[in-house]
């Protein structure tokens, strides 16, 4: 297996979207391309034109940092872009062309202390799958309509990406529902330039575009999401309509485990921190809930027509 495919689409993705104009570079009427041309981005990289065409063709391992950096500069890509460039590079190198399927690290119990210490905003760990793997009873609480989705898993695992392209209800739950789907599948498309040889993560992006159209054309973008935060609006079963600011960091992990931690709060003094309020109350006193309703969603069909215990099969 190699990522030689994700290399080429990428770069030719970045190269559509400039102008000569936004590079500096003169234009003529009788242009057939609004992107750079091949050429241009050698010229602009200060490589020749067959390496560079090489280099689109996903033939990077080997390539050095300062030509990467010289070819990212040409392209304008930003921060993000150039991890992911990287990335790919690094993902390349013979010594990482294995097929794999990695294991899931199990956290730290102070990790899970630390979650269950925090009341009033909704903290949970997932991994570069988007698999939740901890949460604290608020996280449950808030999450509930998709830890009672027929895509969890029947030991109460949630994907967001899965419920997010597979689950319908997760347009009523996701206020800004496009904007969500965007950001997940540019999320996952960082974890696979990561790690594009994990199997489980291919397995995943594989299933996603066979049964959601808008998955496929978002992943076919290119989009890179690295860094998650902002504001989400949520249409909650229990409370209502939730407008929430939140964070992700990254969680030290032991070999190549990717864990971030996210949390999510309102504005202190507004309604949505006092509807919040009331479902951190609920939650702190119905922490049983959340087991009851998996229990009682378990059997629900899946889009793929697979059983709970196969779906459980692929978190291993």
């Amino acid at each position: 297996m190699d990522n030689r495919a994700d290399i080429r689409d990428f770069l030719v993705s970045r190269r559509a979207r400039l102008t000569p104009d936004q590079v500096g570079l003169p234009t003529s009427a009788r242009r057939r391309v609004t992107g750079l041309r091949r050429e241009e981005v050698a010229v602009l990289a200060g490589v020749s034109t067959e390496w560079y065409t090489r280099l689109e063709k996903g033939h990077i391992a080997g390539v050095s940092e300062e030509v990467l950096d010289a070819v990212a500069h040409a392209l304008k890509l930003d921060d993000e872009e150039r991890t992911y460039l990287f990335d790919l590079a690094r993902a390349a190198r013979p010594a990482h062309r294995r097929a794999t399927r990695r294991r899931d690290v199990v956290l730290a119990p102070p990790v899970q202390w630390m979650l269950d210490s925090i009341t009033m905003s909704a903290a949970f760990v997932r991994n570069g799958r988007l698999d939740v793997v901890a949460t604290n009873s608020l996280a449950r609480a808030l999450h509930a309509p998709m830890f009672a989705s027929g895509t969890t898993t029947e030991h109460g695992r949630a994907n967001f990406a899965r419920y997010h392209f597979l689950d319908p209800t997760s347009r009523d739950f996701f206020v800004d529902w496009e904007s969500g789907a965007a950001a997940t599948a540019a999320l996952l498309r960082a974890e696979a330039g990561r790690e594009p040889h994990d199997r489980a993560l291919r397995e995943l992006v594989g299933e996603l575009s066979t049964l959601s159209s808008e998955f496929r054309e978002l992943w076919a973008s290119h989009d890179i999401r690295i860094h998650h935060h902002g504001t989400k609006r949520l249409q909650h079963p229990e409370v209502g309509i939730l407008e929430l600011t939140y964070q992700s960091v990254d969680l030290p992990s032991a070999g190549r485990a990717v864990h971030d931690l996210s949390l999510y709060t309102a504005e202190p003094g507004t309604p949505h921190e006092e509807r919040l309020t009331l479902l951190a109350s609920w939650a702190a006193t119905n922490d049983t809930t959340h087991e009851s309703r998996t229990a009682e969603y378990q059997d629900r069909p899946h889009p793929t027509g697979r059983t709970s215990g196969a779906r459980a099969a692929d978190d291993l």
